[in-house]
């Protein structure tokens, strides 16, 4: 965050000896007392001050500080918004979708009539790989269609001051020029595998557009290229390709095997966002963005399927060969999202994609142990 940053920087001043440290207080959880929480303060060096200044300035109240509500704070995007937003002085709401399903408009209702969110980062979803959302695309339409329908409506009665909604690239065409621009939208036929899906996603979009129309509601969205990071999915049968060949070389390596299939020519090329970039993309366009059309967020670059196994395969088994089995199919020859709008406003990826990987892959290890690493198939609810 800059210094010109709305969410206001909360700072504490100690002295120790001869000079003086400082540091943003963050959240780090409710103590069991009441409307208390538990604070950490990062000591920073601050040498060049006086040292009979007035100890605290420009602090705040815990019931001051900005409320932000993440939806979808157990997925992948959201969990990592909610470690992003630890980083700032505000007030983070989650609720499980025991505690509030967004699919009730009551419940969602009664909750913002509650705890009045200021700030609203729009990220749950029912999601699934391919065979889910051909199996079942009512499911996929009818739960992704609410859970904007129910979140946007509550944002706007009880006067939300920004809201935030993210889609996928899945709105865009199948057979989109490339890179592919934001215009590229509702030009030509989508993805039959997940359309429903998808025409979920764009209704989304739209409903943030409607509410501008109608009502003034600062609502925007955005729309993430390829993600993995941690709290990724890594079933073989319903991950997508980089959380898939991590599991593969990992599992090699624990059965001594000596190389590594990977389906297709290896010639694609694709995009990769890590989730913590995405979080911080989340923030940067809460404070920075005010238009109606939506905006891509990615790294502008991309990389052959091939290139990536090898670097999958140097973080995680470099002793294995890779082959490439032609018989299955490549997919889109390539799939790249323009980022010039985001770009000009002053946002880059800041985690390159081989550090990306390793991060990746030690939370795997990590949750392995703890067995909290996805690993099976399914339809994921991520309210």
């Amino acid at each position: 965050m800059n210094a010109k940053s709305r969410f206001r920087k909360v700072l504490l001043f100690s002295r120790i000896d001869s000079f003086v440290t400082c540091g943003p207080v963050r959240t780090v959880r409710d103590t069991d007392e009441p409307g208390i929480r538990q604070f950490r303060v990062e000591a920073i060096p601050c040498y060049n001050l006086v040292l009979n200044l007035i100890i605290i300035f420009e602090s705040k109240n815990l019931a001051d500080m900005e409320k932000f509500f993440v939806t979808g704070h157990r997925g992948l995007v959201g969990s990592a918004v909610v470690r992003r937003l630890a980083a700032e002085p505000v007030e983070t709401l989650v609720a499980t979708r025991d505690e509030v399903d967004l699919r009730d408009g009551m419940l969602v209702e009664k909750f913002f009539d509650d705890a009045h969110p200021d700030f609203v980062i729009h990220v749950a979803g029912t999601v699934g790989g391919i065979h889910a959302n051909q199996s079942r695309p009512v499911d996929f339409l009818y739960d992704n269609s609410l859970l904007h329908l129910t979140v946007l409506r509550a944002a706007w009665l009880f006067e939300t001051k920004k809201l935030l909604y993210l889609g996928s690239s899945c709105i865009y065409p199948r057979d989109c020029p490339q890179p592919i621009k934001e215009e590229y939208l509702m030009t030509g036929p989508l993805e039959r595998t997940n359309d429903a899906y998808a025409i979920a996603k764009i209704s989304g979009l739209m409903a943030c557009q409607a509410y501008r129309r109608q009502y003034g509601c600062n609502f925007i969205s955005g729309m993430p290229t390829n993600l993995y990071g941690p709290n990724d999915n890594f079933d073989l049968q319903t991950s997508h390709v980089l959380p898939a060949l991590i599991r593969k070389f990992h599992e090699a390596k624990l059965n001594g095997d000596s190389s590594v299939t990977v389906w297709g020519t290896g010639q694609p090329r694709r995009e990769f966002l890590h989730v913590d970039d995405l979080a911080d993309a989340c923030l940067f366009l809460l404070e920075n963005y005010d238009e109606s059309e939506t905006i891509n967020i990615g790294t502008g670059q991309d990389v052959q399927i091939s290139e990536l196994a090898d670097i999958i395969r140097t973080v995680v088994y470099p002793e294995a060969k890779i082959k490439f089995d032609s018989s299955k199919p490549d997919g889109t020859p390539r799939k790249l999202l323009d980022v010039s709008k985001l770009h000009s406003l002053g946002w880059q990826h800041q985690i390159e994609l081989h550090d990306g990987i390793a991060r990746t892959y030690d939370w795997f290890l990590r949750s392995l142990e703890q067995q909290q690493v996805r690993l099976q198939a399914g339809v994921e609810n991520r309210t």
